[in-house]
């Protein structure tokens, strides 16, 4: 895992925390975990409850629905918030590629992580939007 210092490197570098001060991004990295998932390992599963919102440090992984690749994430990258944020279960599994590090906020924090910083809230809607654009997008 990163040292706190270079955690706080790692986030400046990400689009959603992009508009974060230096004292900011150090409250996020103090506050909350990182978690490494190996090669292979699930890390939210179809189907069953979702606990977190991740953002990927390092790494990559891969979006499954129904055992078929739908997408690819890579750093800066997030998942997990349609679940907490609809309170209902994951619609896809996500997949670590190789070695996956992420910044892990437990659903009982994020509400509050969101409001307490609206630039990241903006940010995360913005990903949504193009996300689902995208898909309609393919759709068609």
């Amino acid at each position: 895992m990163e040292t706190r210092a270079s955690l706080v490197d790692t986030l400046a570098q990400t689009s959603l925390f992009a508009d974060l001060s230096r004292p900011e991004l150090e409250a996020v990295a103090h506050e909350f975990d990182e978690e490494a998932f190996a090669e292979g390992q699930r890390v939210l599963r179809q189907g069953l409850s979702g606990s977190s919102l991740y953002v990927i440090l390092d790494g990559a992984a891969v979006v499954r629905r129904d055992d078929e690749e739908i997408a690819r994430l890579g750093r800066g990258d997030f998942f997990g918030e349609i679940s907490i944020l609809t309170e209902g279960p994951p619609t896809s599994d996500i997949v670590a590629e190789g070695v996956l590090h992420c910044l892990v906020i437990p659903r009982p924090d994020v509400e509050r992580f969101l409001l307490e910083r609206p630039r990241v809230m903006l940010r995360m809607l913005r990903a949504e939007a193009n996300r689902l654009r995208g898909m309609l997008e393919w759709q068609s």
